[in-house]
């Protein structure tokens, strides 16, 4: 196996590519050239540097995906993307241009001060874009709720009933006339525009059901299925959000990876916790803190969670039991503290955390 000797830092964008290169032996990382954002190109001028088993090549990650890192890799040229908020910056640094940017991740490459991150496949980030496309769609669907309930609010007409967004409250919206023919075309448009988004929603809900039986991470979703407050589109957007549980040598790692950990200044003899760092992936932190929401009551099987935990492994079934009394007790104890709910159930998305990386350390307990 060659050693590597050329540490390529790439800055990437849609049309250009600005690369730098740092060697062994010399002290300063050297900027080469921008170039158009081409494969064909950028492989060209890597090959004037020397044998690719010699170049380690970085970006950060951004807009431009995985596909550079991909075209590169299959040329034999080692290529890690690199989360933004994992690269060194200097305190007060007011220029920031591609030249230094690209200059500053050769640097860093060389030092080994970056952690690339984990590169899904093509079929684990197919199923990453529809989780988050549903993700969308339900944005979507929410802004098109509110700005239909703040239009009747506006004009006076307040829902007798307790429950809206049923069937019920729908038809009550859609009874509604106003004195003027311009409002109730707007009343029109926004009833369109909210069933359009509920749509698209139950649309990119039964691909996700459908696909998750049939993906390689069919039985991790299974497993996270049996956990109370995961169902199958939480269970899937964990599953290619996180991908590879094994990479995560502790759970204290999985934590500050998906930044759920307390934040902490500490200088001599004083200590000081703060809020969670919030660092690493926003998506699977919201949607642990939305399942720990489900474990503020008693543990119970229901008859629903029952059904989803068939097919599952009894070790799994047990960990998830486990689960639900470890969250409620850490709810019971936190409460009587007199502890912030918001605080109490970040804490419980915490401990749930643990739970999760417990189940996907060992294959074996994943299907029965």
């Amino acid at each position: 196996m060659s050693k590597i000797r050329k540490y390529v830092g790439l800055d990437v964008h849609k049309d250009s590519i600005s690369i730098a290169v740092a060697e062994e032996g010399r002290e300063a990382p050297r900027f080469l050239k921008r170039i158009p954002n081409d494969t064909t190109r950028l492989m060209r001028v890597l090959r004037s540097l020397g044998d690719a088993g010699e170049i380690h090549c970085a970006y950060e990650a951004g807009p431009t995906g995985y596909g550079l890192q991909r075209a590169l890799s299959s040329k034999g040229v080692k290529c890690d993307v690199i989360a933004p908020s994992e690269i060194p910056r200097k305190n007060g640094k007011r220029v920031k241009t591609d030249r230094l940017d690209a200059i500053g991740i050769a640097h860093h490459l060389r030092s080994g001060n970056l952690t690339p991150i984990c590169i899904p496949d093509e079929e684990v980030e197919a199923m990453r874009d529809l989780t988050r496309g549903r993700e969308d769609a339900k944005l979507a669907e929410k802004g098109a709720k509110h700005r239909l309930s703040k239009f009747l609010l506006r004009q006076g007409r307040r829902y007798p009933g307790k429950t809206y967004w049923t069937n019920m409250h729908l038809d009550w919206v859609r009874k509604q006339s106003f004195g003027h023919e311009a409002q109730d075309l707007v009343l029109r448009e926004y009833l369109t525009s909210l069933e359009r988004a509920r749509s698209q929603v139950a649309r990119m809900t039964d691909a996700i059901e459908r696909f998750a039986k049939e993906t390689k991470l069919a039985p991790l979703i299974a497993a996270f299925r049996a956990f109370r407050g995961i169902d199958t589109v939480t269970a899937t957007a964990l599953a290619f959000e996180l991908i590879d549980l094994k990479r995560f040598l502790t759970a204290p790692k999985l934590m500050g990876y998906l930044g759920i950990v307390p934040s902490e200044h500490s200088s001599g003899e004083t200590c000081s916790k703060g809020g969670i760092t919030k660092s690493g992936n926003t998506r699977v932190r919201c949607l642990l803190i939305e399942a720990a929401h489900n474990n503020l009551f008693p543990p119970k099987v229901t008859q629903r969670l029952r059904k989803r935990q068939e097919g599952v492994s009894p070790e799994v079934i047990e960990i998830a039991w486990r689960a639900q009394e470890r969250l409620y007790h850490r709810f019971q104890t936190l409460s009587r503290r007199g502890k912030n709910k918001k605080c109490i159930v970040t804490a419980m998305a915490r401990e749930l955390v643990g739970f999760i990386w417990s189940v996907g350390q060992q294959e074996h307990l994943l299907a029965n």
